[in-house]
């Protein structure tokens, strides 16, 4: 029985991850900002309020899993917000460095903590979520963007380091995926371009090979991939889930 973390954890991709685990037998703890999340969680989920972007509220989680568990053994540092959406020339920069702090800052310290817990064991799996927009860009998302690039590069250096230790370190890419936050990202790229939520949606699915968006469950599955004994040799890598896109201007 695997001891398993989802960051963001309570709801969307997160807590989609957490039920695949929890599905399989594991022991799944998630942690979330949104307190009433974390407590409408199904049964036989463990769940803290916690911010991923502050350090201080990681050790306090790190600390309690030790406690609770003694290690971990599968690491998802799924945190992540949309950020603002805007034309460079209007960025405001607050708003990117919230964006970066939640997106990127949080990847660290959850790896921070993680490698801490599972060097000596000497085994473990993290699973940064990172997006396409991490593998080639998306107008009027810059701060998405650049934090997302960044935890492509944070996980390559993490999975050299940790390599030696038995650690496997990995980013999963989705593209757009069906779910509350791709609603939120339609409606802002509309406002943006002056264009209908419809036809920016349809501009999405129309921008793959496979002509719709993903599905939660389709980025659980390669998690948990990702986590078996059957991908022991697959480390350092960015694997897309979107269909295959080719257009990321839609």
């Amino acid at each position: 029985m695997r001891r398993v973390l989802v960051t963001a954890g309570a709801n969307g991709i997160g807590l989609v991850m957490a039920q695949a685990f929890a599905a399989q037998g594991d022991r799944v703890w998630v942690t979330d900002v949104d307190a009433a999340m974390i407590a409408a969680l199904p049964a036989g989920i463990r769940g803290s309020v916690s911010d991923a972007s502050s350090e201080a509220g990681m050790q306090i989680l790190f600390d309690e899993i030790a406690a609770a568990w003694g290690g971990l053994d599968v690491l998802c540092a799924n945190a992540g917000i949309k950020g603002p959406t805007a034309a460079i020339e209007d960025m405001d920069l607050e708003a990117w460095h919230q964006c970066l702090g939640v997106n990127l800052d949080g990847a660290m310290l959850a790896a921070k903590f993680g490698a801490k817990m599972m060097k000596p064991a000497r085994a473990g799996c993290i699973i940064f979520t990172s997006s396409t927009s991490g593998l080639y860009g998306t107008p009027y998302r810059a701060p998405y963007v650049a934090a997302k690039w960044g935890v492509i590069g944070l996980m390559k250096t993490v999975a050299m380091e940790l390599g030696p230790h038995g650690i496997r370190a990995n980013a999963i890419c989705p593209g757009s995926v069906n779910g509350p936050r791709i609603d939120r990202v339609i409606e802002a790229e509309a406002a943006a371009k002056g264009m209908s939520a419809d036809a920016v949606r349809q501009g999405y699915a129309s921008g793959t090979a496979m002509k719709r968006l993903s599905d939660p469950e389709d980025v659980a599955a390669l998690a948990l991939y990702l986590a078996s004994d059957g991908a022991r040799m697959i480390s350092g890598q960015a694997l897309a889930v979107d269909g295959m896109t080719y257009n990321v201007d839609p």
